[in-house]
């Protein structure tokens, strides 16, 4: 691989995951002449969009509509979606899945040889592609092996990326850190790309890999770059209550169900917003994941669910479906089981609880993937266009990948065709970001202010306590108080390892400091909005505020103090806001 010094590049798209993947195949394929960067922490493959299982959503089949994907969507999303985004979305999905079968994703298929579907959870139709229950380690592997037919593509794997570079309005490139070697240098780039996944090691139960510390939200909004929509978490109802593995929805599709204590398929005695045209004992384990999520809580309240050594926890059962079905369709939930819990879910019940999944805000963009930075871009969960809205639907979220991916490829590389030159100041900047690694991690910074598990340990406490599923004024504000005491302290924590080769203590203190960042935005932008919509629910706020908040919260940083927060209108096309009741016919849901 080639150093550089600094190196340059015409588009550098950071992370390399689904988003980062297709991003660069669509810049290669929109301009052969352009040199692409993509630079990760990890080797591509080992990026987190490879554990995603259930499936990716897209209408295929006859009995299916882009209308009915679109009001599923936004429904699901309690309206907080922007229907541009979201008809752009559908529309495109169908062409995304067919080309990535071209490029060898082996999608599961019917006995007649066509795509096999299966349901998910918030949606009425069958639309969700998959590929057994190993659906991302598919995609992504298709994905990386066509980037290796493109020369233009240059990979910078486990480098880290701790900066941008911006300078008279404009992202120009960023600073990295070679894990290998130590060395803190600038990569320079005409446009760059963000697409360096989620942040759900903010929280301490989490389906995310260790590599989900919110890098490029973190490192968006220090820039100046607002964080959109950031209140808006997401809990899995189905995680291992030890490790947090996720255990697909699509045992749930495939008739899995959810059992209190009292082996009581509980869900039938909430509102899951479930259509009356629908068998509720059919459906109701397929309800948004919001709903389930708080239904456990519920069920905890009165103290229907079971405790174990890591808390509260449910079961599921997929007993009754057979070796067949399981072997068949689910097979790595099996193994999963089998490994991490010692159990068979052919023979046994799969003890579950909720765990942070996913978070529907992110860097905000256009319907492109245009940040309010020229030379910015963001794509994935890093990135909110918004589709997702106060609660994102099972299966959108890969098929976001692929149709953002290339939108946001496709604009960087017009961006990066045109004329641009580079500011002079930018190799300074990267040595203040050397010297500003040096001072906050290195340096004897005064009195110890414990380790830095102890201050992940206190965030991870904090934020599970204060801003879970259910908040008050009073939890978030005791949240947010703890979180500015712990940036404070990160100030004086001083690394112990001296060494440049692979010095994950000073990693570790780069993503606690990201994940710092990101946890203000989510705690500030929730107390800001006193309404209950999807997955941000305030006790002292129970119901939907239409009239103040269809709105998006935008989270700006404010050095010294805590985030400003600002208001951007919903995007309304012709779904006005109604009562949520997912997966309705649209032609019933009175579209304008």
């Amino acid at each position: 691989m080639a150093r550089y010094g600094p190196e340059e590049h015409d588009v550098l798209i950071v992370g390399g995951g689904g988003a980062g993947l297709r991003a660069a195949i669509a810049v290669a394929e929109t301009n052969p002449k352009l040199s692409i960067a993509v630079v990760s922490k990890v080797y591509p493959m080992r990026s987190h969009t490879v554990s995603a299982e259930g499936g990716a959503a897209a209408v295929i089949k006859p009995d299916d509509s882009l209308d009915d994907h679109a009001y599923d969507t936004i429904s699901g999303g309690d309206w907080l979606c922007d229907q541009d985004a979201i008809e752009v979305f559908v529309k495109e999905a169908p062409e995304e899945m067919i080309q990535l079968e071209h490029w060898g994703c082996p999608w599961s298929r019917e006995p007649n040889g066509s795509i096999a579907v299966r349901s998910f959870g918030g949606m009425k139709n069958k639309r969700t592609w998959f590929a057994a229950d190993k659906t991302g380690f598919h995609m992504l592997h298709s994905m990386f092996q066509t980037t290796l037919k493109y020369e233009p593509i240059q990979r910078y794997d486990e480098f880290y990326v701790t900066s941008l570079l911006t300078d008279d309005g404009r992202c120009q490139g960023v600073v990295a850190l070679e894990l290998a070697t130590g060395k803190i240098e600038p990569i320079l780039a005409k446009s760059v790309i963000m697409c360096t996944g989620g942040c759900g090691k903010v929280f301490p139960f989490t389906t995310n890999a260790n590599i989900k510390t919110g890098d490029g939200m973190a490192q968006a909004y220090r820039a100046g770059v607002p964080l959109k929509d950031m209140e808006f978490v997401q809990y899995h109802p189905t995680g291992l209550p030890f490790t947090g593995i996720l255990i697909t929805e699509a045992a749930r599709a495939e008739g899995g169900h959810l059992l209190n204590k009292d082996g009581y398929r509980y869900l039938q005695d909430y509102d899951l917003g479930t259509p009356e045209d629908k068998p509720v004992l059919r459906s109701m384990e397929l309800g948004p994941r919001d709903r389930l999520s708080q239904a456990f809580e519920k069920e905890k309240e009165k103290g229907r669910t079971l405790e174990g050594p890591y808390g509260h926890y449910v079961h599921l059962d997929v007993r009754h479906l057979g070796k067949e079905v399981v072997k068949e369709r689910i097979p790595f939930v099996r193994e999963l089981c089998r490994k991490y819990e010692n159990i068979d879910p052919l023979h046994e019940l799969i003890p579950v609880r909720p765990v942070v999944h996913y978070i529907m805000g992110g860097i905000h963009t256009d319907i492109n993937g245009a940040t309010p930075m020229d030379g910015l871009y963001a794509a994935g969960e890093t990135a909110c266009v918004s589709i997702n809205g106060a609660n994102r639907l099972g299966s959108n979220s890969l098929t976001e990948l692929l149709v953002f991916g290339a939108r946001v490829g496709k604009a960087a590389a017009e961006y990066a065709s045109r004329s641009l030159s580079y500011s002079q100041q930018l190799e300074a900047l990267a040595k203040d970001e050397r010297k500003r690694i040096e001072k906050n991690f290195f340096s004897d910074n005064g009195t110890s202010t414990g380790t830095i598990a102890d201050i992940r340990k206190e965030m991870h406490r904090a934020m599970e306590n204060g801003a879970g599923i259910y908040r008050t004024e009073q939890s978030l504000s005791s949240s947010r108080d703890a979180i500015l005491t712990l940036q404070d302290r990160l100030k004086r924590v001083r690394i112990q390892d001296n060494s440049f080769t692979f010095n994950t203590e000073l990693i570790a203190a780069l993503e606690l400091s990201n994940m710092l960042d990101v946890a203000e935005t989510i705690i500030q932008s929730a107390l800001e909005r006193t309404e209950s919509r999807g997955s941000h629910q305030r006790i002292d706020y129970p119901d939907r505020n239409d009239d103040d908040f269809l709105t998006h919260s935008l989270a700006y940083r404010n050095p010294g103090d805590v985030p400003r927060i600002e208001y951007k209108p919903v995007t309304i096309t012709k779904w006005p806001p109604g009562e949520r009741k997912y997966g309705q016919q649209a032609e019933t849901s009175n579209p304008q």
